[in-house]
């Protein structure tokens, strides 16, 4: 490893350092991301020819900034669907289109509404995708749960089973897409085989958290009214509701019949639902009219959480640094010679340092590092191969930046990375090895 590799992984720690103090240091952990993307990359400058063969002479300047284009590309794909789904999820709970769905879900015990969300986040996260579902269920508990300590505690239960949901399923999460693509696990496979430790992996957690609920909830007056009833229709918001959440449950469809990115379906269900809602805006009286300017999408769009975009911006941009100059691969190899034969203990880990980095280069390193093989814990739908599928998936709950639901659910909740980190970091680590040890009674006694 070379002395500038080395330098770029000490920026590296000491940002995430920074990140992870945010609420003593009170500087926005957005600000510290961007520093990490612009000095990895900058450290990188220096000396790019060690890590690219073209950038020699007059063509590094050019070469390195092909690089950092082509990680921007991939990054900016995430960011437009998280802005994308950001605004139809707000559009649709500004509109009342969720009035009907609280209804259904509230009740008065924090117990019973804590079960309540575990299991819709767990089965919505399999049939969208964890970063929606994380952001349609704030939105939900916004409107049931008042007490902001409460609040944070069911937010913290949605980022773990949003990840666990997502674990199971091929389109339930960027690393199952992933690994479904490149042919390594099967859709089959993957929901028999890994279901039953991502449900374990969800219920340990919400039952841990479940003890610390006690008593009923209470409601305001703004929480009891239903948004948008003088605007629109019940018919209309109920339109609204099904446009929006039935156009995300269409994205991976849309995803299948066009081979485009799935930030290209987001954009036509933003566009359809835009359309509708101007429509249903435009026959209103003048009186009516000014207030519900407030609820189109042109307003919802100036209320982006922008600071954690460029958070996300920024780790993911830092990451790719990383992935660049081959410490992710060669984390891997160290950790395949390391354990050497035993797959639970590599994807294990793994699954652990995932909550710490991203998940996808990760995973990325490992399909390019191990070969599939014809057989054995190493072929199609083998043991290593649906193990990452879970543990890369439900590691990321560990940490509160550990995958993108918790980042969009930190940025909705301002939820601090130290209250997580002391408060829910070992209950959803008990969860995966819950999960993990599962996995393992399948593979020995039925599988």
């Amino acid at each position: 490893m070379s002395t500038l590799t080395i330098f770029i992984v000490i920026l590296f720690c000491i940002g995430y350092f920074f990140i992870a103090i945010e609420s003593v240091t009170k500087i926005n952990k957005a600000a510290i991301a961007l520093l990490m993307f612009v000095g990895c990359w900058t450290l990188f400058m220096i000396d790019p020819g060690s890590y690219i063969a073209a950038a020699i002479g007059d063509m590094k300047a050019s070469a390195v900034s092909s690089v950092i284009e082509h990680h921007l590309g991939s990054t900016s794909t995430t960011l437009f669907f998280l802005m994308g789904a950001m605004t139809i999820v707000e559009l649709v709970d500004q509109n009342g289109g969720f009035n009907f769905v609280r209804d259904t879900l509230q009740t008065k015990s924090k117990t019973s509404l804590l079960w309540r969300i575990a299991f819709m986040t767990f089965i919505l996260s399999a049939i969208l995708d964890n970063l929606t579902t994380s952001i349609v269920m704030i939105m939900i508990l916004r409107k049931l749960v008042s007490d902001q300590k409460d609040r944070i505690i069911y937010a913290a239960l949605v980022v773990i089973a949003a990840n666990s949901g997502g674990a199971f399923s091929p389109i339930g999460d960027v690393t199952t897409i992933m690994l479904w693509n490149k042919g390594v696990i099967t859709a089959a496979g993957v929901i028999m085989e890994i279901f039953i430790p991502s449900l374990v992996s969800m219920m340990i957690p919400a039952y841990i958290l479940s003890l610390s609920l006690k008593g009923n909830l209470t409601f305001t007056k703004e929480q009891a009214q239903t948004v948008g009833a003088s605007d629109l229709t019940t018919s209309q918001r109920k339109t609204i509701f099904f446009l929006g959440v039935g156009g995300l449950i269409f994205v991976p469809i849309f995803k299948t019949i066009t081979h485009l990115p799935p930030f290209v379906g987001i954009l036509l269900v933003l566009g359809v639902l835009w359309t509708v809602t101007e429509m249903f805006y435009a026959n209103l009286k003048e009186s009516e009219e000014r207030g519900a300017m407030q609820k189109r999408v042109t307003t919802m769009l100036s209320r982006i959480d922008m600071s954690t975009i460029l958070f996300f911006l920024g780790i993911l941009m830092a990451v790719a640094c990383l992935e660049t100059i081959g410490v992710l691969t060669l984390l891997g190899k160290s950790l395949d010679v390391a354990f050497e034969g035993n797959h639970y203990l590599v994807t294990g880990i793994i699954g652990v340092l995932s909550s710490i980095v991203d998940n996808v280069p990760l995973v990325a390193g490992c399909m390019g590092m191990y070969p599939v093989q014809a057989a054995g814990d190493m072929a199609i739908d083998g043991i290593f191969w649906q193990l990452l599928a879970y543990c890369a998936g439900v590691g990321g709950s560990m940490l509160i930046i550990g995958s993108a639901a918790g980042v969009v659910v930190m940025g909705l909740e301002k939820i601090t990375f130290g209250w997580y980190m002391k408060k829910i970091t070992w209950i959803a680590f008990v969860g995966y090895l819950a999960g993990i040890f599962t996995y393992w009674l399948e593979k020995t006694f039925l599988f």
